[in-house]
């Protein structure tokens, strides 16, 4: 199976990680899509509360049913220690050797790719996904994809993906605030936050 990779703190999940994920799976012809909300990144400084995780994955499940190319997975969720992406690769690269991965970034990732820990190791185990943010950076992209190919052998692929300035840093301001975040979130999600008043409260600069 052809298997698309989606990770993130998804807090909340939003439009753009579902579009992003749906551009993948028709432009590739991927098999399904897996959603990996992370327990504990190491870059991000997330409320990492039962209760805060337990919300991120029951909202991943609310944005994602209805859709059956799109599956959860709590591979990440679980871990008590900071899950990093080359970790993850490598061990569904052994967990599912019959499997062919592609993991999905955006482009400011695909530019910081080197800073993160044992980027090396990610290439061996999946082909990369990069979404272009629009036509003016196609050029800066293919550069980069040539010295990350040349460089150290990864497999990269430039993924059209309608990329909408939605971040999960808006949403839980307008959330605190009880603004509308309808259309930003699947209305299940926007029903969900609101009964529950997550993110009420919240001071974020």
């Amino acid at each position: 199976m052809k298997i698309g990779i989606m990770g993130g703190t998804f807090d909340p999940i939003h439009i753009g990680h579902l579009l992003l994920g749906e551009f993948a799976y028709e432009q590739f012809q991927l098999d399904e899509i897996w959603f990996l909300p992370n327990g504990n990144p190491p870059h991000k400084d997330v409320t990492n509360t039962e209760g805060s995780l337990s919300h991120r994955i029951k909202m991943v499940e609310l944005a994602i049913s209805g859709t059956p190319h799109f599956k959860l997975s709590i591979h990440e969720a679980v871990k008590t220690e900071h899950a990093y992406t080359y970790k993850t690769m490598q061990e569904f690269h052994n967990l599912y050797p019959g499997n062919e991965f592609y993991f999905i970034l955006g482009a400011d990732s695909l530019f910081s790719i080197e800073q993160w820990k044992y980027f090396r190791e990610i290439f061996p185990t999946c082909t990369i996904l990069a979404a272009m943010r629009d036509d003016k950076d196609i050029a800066e992209m293919q550069k980069q994809i040539f010295h990350l190919t040349e460089t150290y052998g990864a497999k990269i692929e430039l993924l059209c993906a309608p990329l909408l300035e939605i971040s999960s840093t808006t949403i839980r301001k307008r959330a605190a605030k009880g603004l509308i975040i309808r259309y930003m979130v699947p209305d299940s999600v926007a029903a969900y936050i609101k009964e529950r008043h997550l993110y009420r409260g919240e001071e974020e600069s």
